[in-house]
């Protein structure tokens, strides 16, 4: 019998009280913390156990699957898989006491309304959400007669009302919902931190000291998904957002490490952006720009947010742009303008240790292996062509989230990433075999929108702006 034992351990949010339970748990995981540069660890304490760092929402799919043992996630992660896989080989061992939070139904203050109300709506209600599933399940249970769930990867919390109707959303309480100009309508879920463990590990392995080490109490799973709690709609003070005239060119700013290079270049074209860069993360800075309105959302979204004339125009990268047209090939998404920053290359990799020089290399190994190759990214529909594209024979794509080097070479085989340098790749213990292209930022636009009576003109004079900024940029930097 396999006496190793592996756990999958969470960056982000509970990272931090993750790291103090299992310090004083005496693990020995020294390399654990916020800073950790390395994925791997080994426990000084239980010499058959050993750690690795995903982003949480890999967690409960990487348990699920068998891949780990264990692993610690926040039960909204959990929930998410269970209720499309209710079958998953996952066990909820015990609540871990900390991460509390929950999930909201929320919608914005200027079209509050109750979850009654949203039952008896004849139109389609649009749900945003990063937690997809849930929400689907959500609308279900309500019984609403007509409803569209809108994926994100994030900052749910902008979207309404113009782009959305109801958010799911999570909240350590509902009055922090009211800063964002939201108010919660329903509690969806009780959030806190959970061990879990995969079925067949949970009953063929011995885990008993490892779990004792945590905690003596006994193992039972403690907390289950919260039937929706209808909330009466509060009368709090926060921002009402008014509805946006058609004649209204809406634009999508990049949150995270894009937002200053963006800043710098509207600058550049005279473009004032208020509160952009907001310490406070603001996502509806104001602007000098007569009839536009500005969103600050995360990149991964905004193709689709543009295809479903969510935005008219958004500054993201090349490489988000090109995830989308290869799922949705006649999308309405165009690309308008290069605008020459964020330059990364988007690579594929392996491990070091992986006796191949370049993808023909990797496809004449993979044709002497019984099994299918394991093709890891964040970009699903990417790595998918190149899988196919380059005959790597029977394969399969893992979804991640983030953290994708820690994949390599245990859980996938090949990664699809996007690199500045390589260092990162590098100092992981992998090395890059093939470059499938270059991305940088770019304007994207709603072909509608730009052909549009009322919005045409607008449109052609931002773009010209920014051309002629970027071409200034280019001129001064050379």
């Amino acid at each position: 019998m396999d006496k190793q034992i592996k756990i999958a351990l969470p960056k982000g949010r509970f990272l931090g009280e993750t790291a103090s339970l299992l310090g004083s748990a005496g693990w020995g995981l020294d390399g654990y913390h916020k800073t950790a540069r390395l994925y791997r660890l080994e426990s000084q304490k239980f010499p058959n156990l050993s750690a690795k760092i995903f982003h949480e929402k890999d967690i409960p799919v990487q348990v699920a699957v068998g891949n780990y043992d264990l692993g610690i996630c926040g039960l909204d992660w959990i929930e998410e898989l269970l209720v499309r896989y209710p079958s998953s080989a996952l066990v909820k061992v015990r609540d871990l006491g900390y991460g509390d939070g929950a999930l909201y139904i929320a919608t914005s203050r200027s079209d509050a309304a109750t979850v009654y109300e949203a039952q008896a709506n004849p139109g389609i209600i649009r749900i945003a959400s990063e937690y997809p599933n849930l929400a689907e399940s959500f609308a279900v249970n309500l019984r609403l007669r007509r409803f569209s769930v809108f994926p994100l990867w994030g900052a749910a919390e902008v979207y309404p009302p113009e782009s959305c109707d109801l958010v799911l959303i999570p909240g350590g309480a509902e009055e922090q919902l009211s800063d964002c100009g939201l108010v919660s309508v329903a509690k969806v879920l009780s959030i806190s931190t959970f061990l879990i463990a995969n079925k067949n590990s949970w009953e063929t392995k011995d885990l008993g000291d490892i779990l004792a080490s945590i905690n003596n109490k006994p193992v039972v799973s403690q907390k289950q998904p919260s039937s929706v709690e209808a909330v009466r709609v509060p009368e709090i003070a926060g921002p009402h957002f008014p509805k946006v005239a058609e004649s209204i060119v809406r634009l999508a700013l990049p949150d995270g490490h894009q937002q200053l290079p963006t800043l710098r270049l509207l600058n550049k074209a005279g473009i004032r952006v208020d509160d952009y860069t907001s310490p406070i993360g603001n996502r509806r800075p104001t602007t000098n720009l007569d009839g536009v309105m500005i969103k600050v959302i995360r990149p991964q979204d905004m193709p689709l947010q543009v295809a479903n004339s969510n935005f008219d125009l958004a500054i993201t990268g090349r490489d988000w742009l090109t995830e989308h047209l290869y799922r949705f090939p006649s999308s309405p998404v165009t690309e308008l303008l290069d605008l020459k920053f964020g330059k990364v290359k988007i690579v594929a990799v392996v491990s070091k240790d992986l006796p191949v020089a370049d993808v023909y290399g990797l496809r004449q190994l993979i044709a002497e292996q019984p099994v299918p190759c394991r093709v890891a990214s964040e970009y699903l529909n990417i790595a998918d062509k190149y899988a196919r594209d380059n005959h790597l024979g029977m394969y399969r794509v893992i979804p991640t989230w983030g953290a994708s080097e820690a994949f390599l070479p245990e859980d996938a085989d090949l990664l699809i990433e996007n690199t500045e340098t390589g260092q990162t790749i590098s100092r992981h213990n992998l090395k890059i075999i093939d470059t499938l292209f270059t991305s940088t930022a770019c304007l994207i636009g709603n072909t509608d929108s730009i052909s549009s009576s009322s919005q045409g003109e607008r449109i052609k004079s931002i773009i010209e702006t920014l051309r002629i900024a970027v071409e200034d940029v280019q001129i001064d930097n050379h």
